[in-house]
C-alpha cells in the first residue's frame, strides 16, 4: 500500500513544535483566487498533499503562481483556460481531490458557468454535495448531473441574491455558496451557515477583496453583491485539528510539549474538551504549554454520570478530533462515552486499538465507549492501516505511546493533512521511520 511508517513506542517527547497552517481553509482560500484577475497573496500554506494537488489544479487551469517564500505564493487567476475543464486531465485530477468541488462557486460566479467530476476522497461514510449545487440552483443556475460521465454542470447568466436556508450547516457548501454570492446581483441571506473559522476567514478575505459580507461568525450571512473584486494578502490560521492532535500525543506519551503560535481564540471548545480527559495545560500568551504528566482522570458530568463527547457543527467540538480524542482517552483514568453523530465510519479504526490492548466496546458505527487503562498497561505495537487521514494520526498517537514497534501502511492518508509529520515529532525525540 504505498508507503507505511515503522514507530518505536514508549518513548517521552519534548520541545516546542509550530502547527501547520489550516488544511481545510486553506483549500477554500485557494480557489478564491478564482474570483478576481488581481494578484493574491496567501501565507502559512501547510506543505501537504491535498493542498499542493489543488495548487496543482489551478495552475493547471492558467492561473499563475509566484513563490515567495516558504509557504507564500501569490496567486494571479487574470487567464483562466475554461477549455481546461473539458479535458480528461482535469477529469482526472478534480476527482483524486475532494476540495476541487470548491473552484465551482468562483468560476460560476466570474463565467457564468463550471462543472466537476464526482470527487473522491475520505472513506467516512457518504459525503453528500446536495447543499451546495442547491444553493448554486437558489442563486439561478441550472443544474446538470451527467450520469453517463459522471459529471455535475452547473451554469447561470446572472446569478440573483436570494434568501436561502441551507439543509445542512455544511463547511464546504457555505465556502461554495459564499463565494458565489458575493458577485450576485442584490443581497443574498444564508440561514444555517457553517461559521466554522475557515469560514469567517474565507469571509474576511473576500471583504478584504471588496465584497460586502456581514454576520461574520454566525450562522446567518448577508452578503450585498458587488460587480468585481480585488487582489488581496491573506494569512491562514494555525490548524486546529494539528493542535488537538499535539495536546492527545503529549497527553498520551507523558510528554512535555509546548505548541507555539497556536492561535487559541480561534480554537473554540477545543482546549475545554481536552482539559475534560484530565489534561493540563497552561496558555502563555498564544503558546499552548502542556506539562508532563504521570496521570490524567477523567471527568464526569455534575451528578456523576459518565462523560459523553460528542461531535457537533461550530461551535461545538469538532469531528476531526474525535478520533485523537478516543485515543487519548484509551490511557486515561475514567471512562468517556464517544458520539461521533456526524459520518457514519469514522470510529472503524477501533478494532486496531483494540488489537494493542485498548478496552473499548463498540457500540454501534456511531459509539465507542472507552474504558481508561490509566497506564497500568501501556498498549502494544501492531501492525495497522490507516482507514482516513484523522484516524491516520490517532492510529500514529496510539503507536507512539505504544510498548514496542508499530507499522502503519497507508500513510498516504496521513500526509494528505500533516505537513512532515514524522520529521516534526522526530525533532521532540520521537521514532518515527518512513518506509518505502
Amino acid at each position: 500500500m504505498g508507503n507505511s511508517f515503522e514507530v518505536t513506542g514508549g518513548l517521552t517527547l519534548k520541545g516546542d513544535i509550530i502547527p501547520q497552517g489550516a488544511k481545510n481553509e486553506a483549500l477554500q482560500i485557494i480557489c478564491a483566487v478564482l474570483l478576481t484577475p488581481q494578484p493574491v497573496t496567501i501565507s502559512n500554506i501547510p506543505d501537504i498533499r491535498d493542498v499542493n494537488k489543488l495548487i496543482e489544479l489551478l495552475a493547471n487551469m492558467g492561473v499563475r503562481l509566484t513563490r515567495k517564500g516558504e509557504g507564500i505564493i501569490e496567486f494571479q487567476a487574470d487567464n483562466v483556460n475554461l477549455d481546461f475543464l473539458e479535458t480528461t486531465d482535469f477529469a482526472k485530477q478534480a476527482a483524486a481531490l475532494r476540495g476541487s468541488i470548491m473552484i465551482v462557486g468562483p468560476l460560476l460566479a466570474r463565467f457564468g458557468k463550471a462543472h466537476i467530476p464526482k470527487p473522491g476522497g475520505d472513506k467516512i461514510g457518504r459525503r453528500r454535495l446536495d447543499t451546495h449545487f442547491i444553493g448554486f440552483m437558489n442563486l439561478g443556475a441550472k443544474f446538470d448531473f451527467d450520469s453517463k460521465d459522471e459529471f455535475y454542470k452547473v451554469e447561470a447568466k446572472e446569478l440573483k441574491g436570494t434568501y436561502m436556508l441551507l439543509d445542512e450547516a455544511s463547511v464546504t457548501g457555505t465556502a461554495n455558496i459564499v463565494m458565489a454570492a458575493v458577485l450576485a446581483k442584490g443581497r443574498t441571506t444564508i440561514y444555517n451557515a457553517a461559521c466554522e473559522p475557515y469560514i469567517q476567514q474565507l469571509c474576511k478575505m473576500l471583504n478584504n477583496m471588496g465584497a460586502k459580507i456581514s454576520g461574520i461568525g454566525s450562522n446567518l450571512l448577508i452578503i450585498d453583491g458587488v460587480d468585481g473584486l480585488g487582489g488581496c494578502s491573506h494569512r491562514m490560521l494555525p490548524d486546529m485539528i494539528e493542535i488537538g492532535s499535539f495536546i492527545g500525543l503529549a497527553a498520551m506519551t507523558g510528554s512535555e510539549i509546548t505548541i507555539k503560535d497556536a492561535g487559541i481564540e480561534h480554537l473554540g471548545v477545543i482546549p475545554g474538551v481536552f482539559r475534560r480527559l484530565g489534561i493540563n495545560m497552561e496558555f502563555r500568551g498564544d503558546d499552548i504549554h502542556i506539562p508532563a504528566q504521570d496521570h490524567y482522570e477523567i471527568d464526569t458530568f455534575i451528578d456523576g454520570s459518565i462523560l459523553t463527547i460528542a461531535d457537533a457543527i461550530w461551535p461545538g467540538f469538532t469531528p476531526d478530533l474525535l478520533s485523537v480524542v478516543l485515543v487519548t482517552a484509551t490511557q486515561a483514568n475514567g471512562t468517556v462515552l464517544i458520539h461521533q453523530k456526524m459520518f457514519e465510519s469514522r470510529l472503524f479504526f477501533v478494532d486496531k486499538l483494540i488489537d494493542m490492548g485498548a478496552q473499548i466496546i463498540l457500540c454501534d458505527p456511531h459509539r465507542a465507549t472507552v474504558i481508561g487503562l490509566n497506564r497500568k498497561h501501556a498498549l502494544r505495537g501492531i501492525q495497522m492501516t490507516s482507514p482516513d487521514i484523522r484516524a491516520g494520526v490517532a492510529l500514529l498517537i496510539a503507536a507512539l505511546s505504544a510498548d514496542g514497534k508499530s507499522i502503519i501502511h497507508n500513510i498516504e492518508q496521513i500526509d494528505r493533512g500533516y505537513q512532515k509529520i514524522d520529521e516534526r515529532l522526530n525533532k521532540l525525540g520521537a521514532k518515527i521511520k518512513r518506509v518505502y
